[in-house]
């Protein structure tokens, strides 16, 4: 049996839409990444949604409307993709790492204060795997110090906090639609915000500073006349034949996420009594999107010291289903230690323990929508048949 770490679910619907926009010939950015904005907009309830080729760059338009720069501090936690910390990176600005809660990978709110200087801009939140960061603390937090919040959402299309979808408590939020997300478009990416002048400045920068876009000058008279430019913006331009791919899946989408917490729900039951393995941690309030399973391998408790010894014993489990033909991955990396940014900032392992510990003990187990009860027992039963 060989059963990945992940597979996106498509059916008859992805195939017909990109038909139609193929037949259309409308293939850049168009009608149907305007479908697909406005019904992300509407399942999250945040009023401006605009699609973008990447989460990536989606956060990188965040920080160029905000007007982050040269010389600014931006908080980052310290274990996430690495493309949180590099789109700081980009604008010329530090990225200020800090530590994470261990039971939800997610920022250490009781951290981020002390790393707030004269130079800070922004905290930028990762809403990891699926559940949202804790971010009323973090919006108060940014509203006293006068900062801007910039949430990496990339993993949380179908994430709630307290009633709110995932980036609604930010002032721009930043989806992704990458193969191993609630919603596939390929690549691909979503900004969100609920400022109207923030959402017109980041349109006209993801179409290289244009006033109007190629679909409102088509639409209109005098399609002829060229648009002015007044920003110095890029081509972040999500194409029309992506566009139909999330609208296929939106269309979808209650079956998708559903069957993405089921799954979720199985593991939960089937692992409940593994002390070994610390199953996902969903604080009261939140509604996981579960973009990854992600466990933490701890048959004693994890410590600076004895982490070498567990990371041993995760990798040689890790052999062992690979072994069988269950595909696993770490979950994310810690920033901190690779290798542009320990050279650079001069950081060491022991600066932000917790993500080490999650860098080196996190443990994703299989998670896709046509995974059948069958496969999710066979991977419990060579979980547990290998159990340390």
């Amino acid at each position: 049996m060989k059963i990945p770490i992940t597979k996106p679910y498509f059916d008859e619907e992805e195939f017909t839409l990109v038909r139609q926009s193929l037949e259309t010939g409308w293939v850049v950015q168009g009608p149907r990444v305007a479908e697909f904005e406005r019904l992300i907009s509407e399942y999250s309830k945040i009023p401006h949604a605009l699609a973008t080729t990447s989460c990536t760059t989606a956060l990188h338009l965040g920080l160029v409307a905000l007007g982050i720069g040269q010389g600014d501090e931006v908080i980052v936690p310290a274990f996430t993709f690495v493309a949180t910390a590099n789109v700081v990176e980009h604008q010329q600005a530090k990225p200020v790492f800090c530590d994470i809660d261990l039971r939800t990978f997610n920022a250490d709110v009781s951290q981020i204060k002390s790393k707030i200087t004269e130079r800070t801009r922004a905290i930028m939140p990762v809403s990891l795997f699926g559940l949202s960061a804790d971010m009323r603390p973090i919006a108060e937090l940014a509203r006293r110090h006068n900062l801007f919040v910039i949430e990496d959402a990339a993993c949380a299309v179908g994430a709630w906090y307290q009633g709110y979808h995932a980036g609604a408590l930010a002032d721009i939020g930043a989806l992704s639609f990458h193969p191993r997300k609630g919603i596939v478009t390929g690549e691909g990416g979503m900004a969100l915000t609920g400022d109207k002048s923030l959402a017109e400045k980041m349109r006209s920068l993801r179409d290289h500073g244009a006033t109007i876009s190629d679909l409102q000058r088509h639409q209109g008279k005098k399609s002829y006349i060229m648009p002015d430019y007044e920003m110095v913006g890029f081509n972040y331009r999500m194409t029309d034949i992506q566009g139909a791919v999330g609208v296929a899946q939106m269309r979808k989408f209650d079956y998708l996420m559903g069957r993405r917490r089921e799954i979720a729900q199985r593991y939960d039951d089937a692992l409940a009594e593994t002390g070994w393995l610390r199953t996902p941690y969903t604080p009261e309030g939140y509604l996981h999107g579960y973009q990854s399973y992600v466990c933490l391998f701890a048959p004693e408790e994890p410590t600076m010291d004895n982490v070498e010894e567990l990371h041993n014993q995760r990798n040689n489990l890790m052999d062992r289903l690979e072994d069988a033909g269950i595909s696993t991955r770490q979950g994310t990396q810690a920033v901190h230690i690779l290798g542009y940014y320990q050279r650079k900032y001069g950081l060491k392992p022991e600066d932000y323990p917790n993500a080490y510990m999650a860098d080196k003990l996190t443990l994703a187990l299989p998670l896709f929508v046509q995974i059948t009860a069958e496969e999710q027992d066979y991977v419990v039963r060579h979980l547990k048949q290998n159990s340390p």
